[in-house]
């Protein structure tokens, strides 16, 4: 019978560390091959296309937009509470430029303004419906 000096684990332990030693030198060598590797040089071509754009400004002298107006300003909404000459209260909704106009345009109309208050706008959850 042979007389054996390494063990069984020993050499089970030497050959895992020389297989790991041999994957993390061909990992290294890899990745420096792939890290330290430059792109190859290409001869730069300056190439210079004008633009075939025209912009035509005349576009601007026509009758149709020299005629144009600007849009009218959104005047502030108010909701009121109102009686009647009948003593019957209306409520709605009316535009005008301030609480004071608004005022006068429900006077006007014959209305005795209780309440005017001017109307947020939007809401405070944009996911609920407006039904």
């Amino acid at each position: 019978m042979a007389v054996v000096f390494i063990s069984p684990k020993q050499r089970q332990r030497m050959f895992f560390m020389i297989i790991t030693a041999g994957l993390l030198l061909f990992l290294t060598i890899i990745s420096l091959g792939i890290f330290l590797s430059k792109p190859p040089e290409v001869a730069q071509t300056i190439t210079y296309n004008q633009s075939k754009i025209n912009i035509d400004m005349s576009i601007f002298d026509k009758e149709e937009l020299k005629n144009l107006k600007s849009f009218a300003d959104i005047q502030p909404q108010f909701s009121y509470i109102a009686r009647a000459k009948n003593n019957t209260e209306k409520n709605g909704f009316i535009s005008a430029d301030s609480i004071i106009k608004a005022r006068s345009i429900l006077e006007d109309m014959g209305l005795t303004v209780l309440d005017i208050r001017p109307v947020k706008i939007g809401k405070d959850n944009p996911f609920t419906p407006y039904y």
